[in-house]
């Protein structure tokens, strides 16, 4: 999700793409009538329409991470050195870690002072760049060695419990930290080393043969690992259909990132066949698509809210969803699945001349900055 930009279009189309996937899980989470009370994957309580409204998201974290290394890769062009693409990702880094702190707060909570503060997506991609901006001076054979094995074996440390802010490491929890408390929802673990992994990608990522090849194995070892359930995930398949693709995101499992990573390579090798304009204007502007869909999601709970309830008032309130308090919203607060569907729609409508005239603006003021550097 970073601006780490490539320079091949069938990457930022794959990033156009699972942004808008992306945009309905956060619109479940705003709008569905069963967001506050239960998880979508809760095999006792879900429908199949809803466990898979969630699962076809789960699409999109891999993929951010995995083209962020892409990027990376890609930004290290003719003329630029390893030391400036460290210094530019530990900057990067440190800038999401900051939005994470900050813009995102405040878009998901219209406060900054609400709760504890989640360690969520984007700082968990700042901590990833910051990682790899020490990591790609290894060799890069050594390098993509070492990001296989991480996200191979990092399950074997699950039965490991960490406390405290240690808990950022592998683990999903909740700790202090100089009295503030915190929710670590992305640890660092293996999220680092799918963007290592993306990053040791890039020689590959033109030969469509070896990407459907690999997305294809890919899949059949997640079936495999899963049949034979006895490692990839902390949560065995208990046999039934939806519990075979019922893997764990936080941290993600093996199984989850085979089950992910597998489809996103088919879908990179799919994209490169044709131009794709509309995704294109999505994924080149992901930052930018990121943080605003939160404002308008947001945003949207208030006419919606007054014309389903009479009133606005508890919608000022942070969400149960959201770690907001219970009984401030009516009952049965939201909406059907389809009127789900129906608003993520308008949102990733309303997004899309948002994005164009964002990339029109950055590619202008690019223009003028080089001219000005007497490159044009």
């Amino acid at each position: 999700m970073s601006s780490l930009t490539s320079r091949l279009p069938a990457i930022d189309a794959l990033r156009g793409l699972v942004m808008i996937i992306m945009a309905l899980d956060h619109t479940r989470e705003f709008f569905h009538i069963g967001a506050q009370t239960f998880n979508p994957e809760d095999l006792t309580k879900t429908t199949a329409a809803l466990f898979f409204t969630r699962w076809i998201t789960h699409l999109c974290a891999p993929t951010f991470f995995f083209t962020a290394g892409l990027g990376a890769a890609f930004w290290l062009k003719p003329g630029r050195t390893k030391g400036q693409l460290s210094a530019y990702l530990a900057k990067r880094g440190l800038w999401l870690i900051l939005l994470e702190l900050t813009v995102l707060r405040f878009a998901l909570f219209f406060r900054l002072d609400f709760g504890p503060i989640l360690l969520s997506i984007l700082w968990a991609l700042g901590l990833a760049m910051i990682t790899l901006a020490a990591l790609i001076h290894l060799p890069p054979r050594i390098l993509a060695i070492l990001s296989c094995a991480v996200i191979a074996l990092h399950n074997l440390a699950d039965p490991i419990r960490l406390s405290g802010p240690a808990q950022i490491l592998h683990q999903l929890g909740f700790f202090q930290l100089a009295g503030v408390p915190f929710v670590s929802v992305y640890p660092w673990a293996p999220w680092f080393a799918v963007m290592a992994l993306g990053y040791t990608f890039a020689p590959l990522v033109q030969d469509r043969k070896k990407l459907i090849q690999l997305g294809l194995t890919a899949i059949a070892a997640f079936v495999a690992l899963r049949f034979l359930n006895v490692y990839g995930d902390p949560v065995p398949w208990d046999g039934s259909f939806l519990s075979f693709f019922r893997c764990n995101k936080y941290p993600p499992s093996l199984d989850y990132l085979l089950m992910t990573l597998g489809p996103a390579l088919l879908l990179l090798a799919a994209f490169q066949k044709r131009q794709h304009p509309i995704l294109l204007t999505y994924g080149r502007a992901p930052l930018f698509y990121f943080l605003v869909h939160f404002f308008v999601l947001h945003l949207l709970t208030f006419p919606l809210g007054y014309l389903r309830y009479g009133r606005i008032d508890f919608l000022w309130t942070p969400s149960p969803v959201f770690g907001g308090p219970p009984n401030v919203y009516p009952p049965n607060y939201g909406y059907s699945l389809g009127e789900t569907y129906l608003i993520w729609i308008v949102v990733v409508i309303i997004m899309y001349p948002l994005c164009r005239l964002y990339t029109r603006r950055r590619k202008n003021a690019s223009t003028l900055a080089a001219s000005a550097a007497g490159l044009h």
